[in-house]
């Protein structure tokens, strides 16, 4: 019995912290402070998680290239991705992380073509002022486009601009996460992989939100998903043909910070209906 105790306490003391990831150890920190306090505790921990989820943003500014991502941080961002959900937990993906100067300037140097698809739907998504803006809560401020994309005399023009290169898109950024699946593969009877989408969508959230609370900029670019940019990057990064792009993101640390940028989002009560659709009791509100 002894030597079972000793084998098992040597066991703990030289496997167990090794093998311990980044992500146990802040659920084990999150329990610890939600508990030591008792309910006021876990209030104080669930407030910091929604703030944190508030104020998660697109960090749309040049990062500053010589000041890179450390690995700890890396990893930190992709051990959230490691946890998300995924359907069936097929955990349908892999990330490359890329931080070569080389490889990043080959890949900055792809032309892309915004559709026109693209940009007549979005001008329909615009607000032109910050009234409208905040009586919508849904869409995009047109002041973060070029005029010509803003003006509906100037769409066909907008839609004949030359192709730009991908380095307009990237702005500096040390590092860029490339998240692929295999397009062969789909979550059991889910009718065009919703399910694995899903999940995929789960992977970006997690990793936006760790760096959002490392103080880490990240920006999605979703053009890199989309043909023939995705074609141009897999050929440059050995990606397989039947590897499918589900995103990007720049990963850095912006070398400014917007002001004044309005946010918006609906409020609970309109969008939450109580036990029947179109029931909008106001249930959830404090009294």
């Amino acid at each position: 019995m002894l030597l079972k105790f000793r084998v098992s306490r040597a066991l703990h003391h030289s496997i167990v912290p090794r093998i311990l990831s980044p992500a146990l150890a802040l659920a084990n920190d999150v329990w610890k402070r939600s508990f030591s306090g008792g309910s006021e505790g876990g209030r104080v921990v669930m407030t910091d998680l929604l703030k944190l989820i508030e104020e998660r943003h697109s960090s749309r500014v040049p990062f500053d290239r010589e000041r890179p991502v450390t690995k700890q941080d890396l990893r930190q961002i992709l051990e959230a991705g490691r946890w998300a959900p995924t359907a069936h937990n097929m955990q349908n993906f892999e990330v490359l992380v890329i931080d070569d100067e080389e490889i990043l300037k080959e890949i900055g140097r792809i032309k892309s073509h915004v559709s026109e698809e693209f940009i007549r739907e979005n001008y329909q998504q615009l607000s032109f002022s910050k009234k409208e803006f905040l009586q919508k809560k849904v869409g995009i401020l047109a002041t973060m486009f070029p005029p010509s994309w803003t003006d509906p005399a100037r769409l066909d023009e907008a839609v004949r601009e030359g192709p730009s290169p991908l380095q307009e898109r990237i702005r500096g950024s040390p590092t860029l996460l490339i998240v692929i699946y295999d397009s062969r593969k789909r979550a059991p009877a889910s009718e065009g992989d919703v399910l694995g989408i899903m999940s995929l969508g789960c992977v970006m959230e997690n990793m936006w939100l760790m760096a959002q609370s490392l103080g880490i900029g990240f920006h999605i670019l979703s053009v890199f998903s989309g043909t023939p940019v995705e074609k141009k990057v897999k050929k440059i990064l050995n990606i397989p043909g039947y590897v499918k792009i589900a995103f990007a993101a720049r990963v850095g640390y912006p070398r400014s910070v917007l002001t004044n940028y309005l946010r918006v989002r609906r409020d609970v009560k309109d969008f939450t209906h109580h036990n029947r659709f179109g029931n909008k009791q106001r249930m959830l509100q404090e009294p």
